[in-house]
């Protein structure tokens, strides 16, 4: 799925705060794939980097996959197809919710 493209629906874009944990903010926007369903049951979830403004809908590249050690969940990292961040700038941008989770980005 690495490189695949896809459209993001945006349920917490950027400046947010989750629904459920007020003190999390999302510094970045945050939503799910629809019609892909996640190991959890849920549709796929994903973070959009590169994207400096809150949106509603994206479509950009899967750069890598954000696998949990500890929970069924993986997350996918999109970006505007002429964009790349490497693993460090992919960790630093995400680290507002994956400091909670033992993980490993996979590209």
């Amino acid at each position: 799925m690495i490189g695949d493209i896809v459209t993001v629906t945006v349920d917490r874009p950027l400046g947010s705060y989750h629904p459920k944990y007020k003190d999390l903010y999302y510094p970045i926007n945050y939503g799910y794939i629809e019609g892909i369903i996640a190991p959890d049951g849920e549709e796929q979830d994903a973070y959009i980097l590169g994207v400096n403004e809150p949106v509603e809908k994206f479509t950009g590249k899967i750069i890598a996959i954000v696998h949990r050690l500890d929970d069924v969940e993986e997350k996918w990292i999109v970006c505007p197809e002429n964009v790349s961040f490497d693993k460090s700038e992919i960790m630093e941008q995400i680290k507002f919710q994956e400091q909670y989770y033992k993980s490993e980005i996979i590209m």
